[in-house]
């Protein structure tokens, strides 16, 4: 398997994640040209791109979506809720229902509910025999019974949005801020840090820490605080990087 992120943060989420048989985009939330350039970056012709899975329906998600259909014809997965809502792609012949899980061949998703402010969000765990990709963002936090299931996975896309401190005391009003905080918000960095540190196992390799807020965090801010957290915790794991909003990251095999 194959993952990098491609943009993440309020202005556009993308994923890239590659299998045997599967080349998947992970939401379409920045411009068609940009998630074609971030593929032939990577040597990835974008016709290849056989499944497309959508989170949730904010614009940040979904952008591209219309577009690139337009030019490629690839299986997009999402829920009967969602698929309802979205009148754009209300004809579109290649769609696939799902509701907890998704088959494709040796290919296994499982899709969790997410605790969002979004018609029928997910999470993902991406699973190809011994490996797997678990994303996790756009969350106000973690239900515990999916703990056993997201434990010791190879890759960590795990949301870690805003500094309480910062959000608590920076412009944004006071709604949006309770937005921010509530269940059906987005995880701080400290809840990332506390998530993270009930997840990571031995077969784990990398976390990228996603969605940053540009108003109420930044990337040291955010490391600092996972990697304190996961101290306290006990938990010896470095290789966490912080994911950005305009520029690819790496690309971790496993």
């Amino acid at each position: 398997m194959r993952v990098c992120v491609f943009a993440s943060g309020s202005k556009g989420n993308v994923t890239y994640i590659e299998t045997e048989k599967h080349r998947i985009l992970l939401d379409m939330g920045k411009k068609k040209k940009y998630i074609v350039d971030s593929l032939k970056q990577i040597d990835v012709d974008p016709a290849s791109i056989d499944i497309i899975l959508i989170s949730h329906l904010h614009t940040d998600h979904i952008s591209a979506l219309e577009t690139f259909i337009k030019t490629y014809k690839v299986t997009v997965c999402m829920p009967q809720e969602m698929f309802s809502s979205l009148d754009s792609i209300k004809n579109y012949e290649h769609i696939k229902i799902y509701d907890d899980e998704i088959i494709f061949d040796d290919l296994k998703i499982y899709a969790i509910k997410s605790s969002h402010d979004a018609i029928a969000s997910r999470n993902f765990i991406i699973e190809e025999g011994n490996h797997s990709i678990v994303q996790i963002t756009d969350t106000g936090y973690i239900k515990s019974k999916y703990f056993n299931l997201l434990k010791n996975r190879d890759v960590y896309l795990l949301e870690s949005n805003h500094d309480v401190e910062m959000l608590q005391h920076g412009p944004y009003p006071d709604w949006l801020k309770k937005r921010v905080l509530s269940d059906e918000g987005h995880l701080s960095n400290q809840a990332a840090g506390f998530y993270l540190s009930k997840l990571i196992g031995e077969k784990t390799k990398k976390v990228f820490l996603m969605h940053l807020s540009e108003v109420n965090n930044k990337s040291d801010i955010a490391l600092k605080t996972v990697n304190d957290t996961l101290k306290e915790y006990k938990i010896d794991f470095n290789n966490i990087e912080c994911a950005e909003q305009d520029n690819i990251s790496e690309v971790v095999n496993v």
